[in-house]
């Protein structure tokens, strides 16, 4: 078996040089670095994690908790984390809490049990025991997507935190729907608790006000975040006395259920019922009509999760960091408009914040 020492002599350097590359413990000049890694592809060498780690302190490895793993939102974050981890020579051990509380604090005890060196986390919608888990046990961590109270206390860590915007592009939604003449716009709201189904709610309304259109409450129906909740909701709003003329769906798997909603009901979407959807997916343009969508940069928020974490590894002291992400909007044909030959650079437009449509890079806000 290949060691440490054989690398070294392969490479001319010392059994501790090689050792700082394969550890990053200690700068190292170029030229010396790449003569070790050369060497190390040479001969086969694979490093003994354990022993490492004993050295180090650190695993090289990352524990991820995310739910609803195979909805393809989270399934693209999770690649964005995966290939920042590698990116970065670390592994990635993955838990799916599945939206329960009680077992989101479970798994990721686990992660951490398993001397992972941080995680990320997707938090339910009650995160309060996770939360006081990772306060007391001091885990470096990163939450994304879904964002939560950080905690007051003064010897509280730090806690990270990535998403995307989500008040701003769901304000343009319903703006959009106005402008085509609707007045009753339905939203299909997220699982109560979840910050991103708040800040979903607080865009719908300030699409309607800025539309000069009253909320009505009977027309804010919530989903639960899934395929069925998302029909339950949709058909509880087309039962109504005057039902709605135009939906917003606030992800999309509560767009398929929705829309198996209006079909039931041999209704067509855009003839009777137009729709926007939060959350672009790899099939929204295979649907008759195509779907209008808000798309999330999910492998970016996956990435950035992952720099948080390597960030806070290296300044443990540092002030906590929120980074929200820009979305774009992809417009299509199920809100109404006509079709229209493909053209990316036309036919979306970019949500980056309170401020508005912008064109910017990610911009961020360091907490107190």
């Amino acid at each position: 078996m290949t060691t440490m020492a054989d690398v070294a002599r392969s490479a001319g350097v010392s059994v501790a040089t090689v050792s700082h590359v394969l550890n990053g413990t200690r700068p190292v000049l170029p030229h010396t670095r790449r003569a070790v890694l050369d060497a190390v592809e040479e001969l086969g060498y694979t490093p003994n994690t354990l022993a490492r780690s004993l050295v180090t302190s650190r695993t090289r490895s990352i524990g991820l908790a995310v739910s609803a793993i195979s909805n393809p939102y989270f399934t693209e974050i999770l690649q964005g984390v995966e290939a920042s981890a590698l990116e970065h020579g670390y592994g990635l051990l993955i838990a799916d809490p599945h939206d329960d509380p009680g077992h989101e604090r479970k798994v990721v005890q686990l992660l951490h049990e398993r001397r992972v060196d941080g995680v990320i986390v997707a938090p339910s919608a009650d995160p309060r025991d996770l939360v006081a888990y990772l306060a007391r046990h001091r885990v470096p961590t990163v939450f994304l997507d879904r964002m939560v109270d950080v905690p007051a206390a003064e010897d509280a860590p730090p806690f990270d935190q990535v998403c995307a915007e989500g008040a701003e592009p769901t304000a343009g939604l319903v703006g959009h729907l106005a402008g085509l003449g609707h007045r009753r716009i339905g939203l299909v709201a997220g699982r109560p608790g979840l910050s991103t189904t708040r800040e979903r709610i607080t865009g719908y309304r300030h699409g309607l006000a800025a539309a000069g259109l009253p909320f009505d409450e009977r027309l804010l129906v919530h989903g639960d975040s899934e395929a069925a909740g998302g029909e339950r909701a949709a058909a509880r709003l087309l039962s109504l006395a005057v039902p709605p003329t135009a939906l917003v769906t606030a992800n999309n798997a509560m767009t398929i259920g929705a829309l198996r909603a209006v079909r039931e009901r041999g209704l067509s979407v855009p003839r009777d019922l137009a729709l926007c959807c939060f959350d672009d997916f790899a099939w929204a343009d295979l649907f008759s009509p195509r779907l209008t969508a808000v798309a999330q940069p999910s492998r970016d928020i996956g990435a950035r999760a992952v720099r948080l974490l390597l960030e806070r590894l290296a300044e443990p002291d540092r002030p906590a960091r929120t980074v929200r992400l820009p979305c774009s909007l992809v417009h299509r044909t199920s809100c109404g408009c006509p079709e229209q030959p493909e053209q990316p650079s036309e036919r979306s437009e970019r949500f980056s914040g309170p401020s508005g449509p912008a064109h910017a890079k990610a911009h961020e806000r360091t907490l107190p």
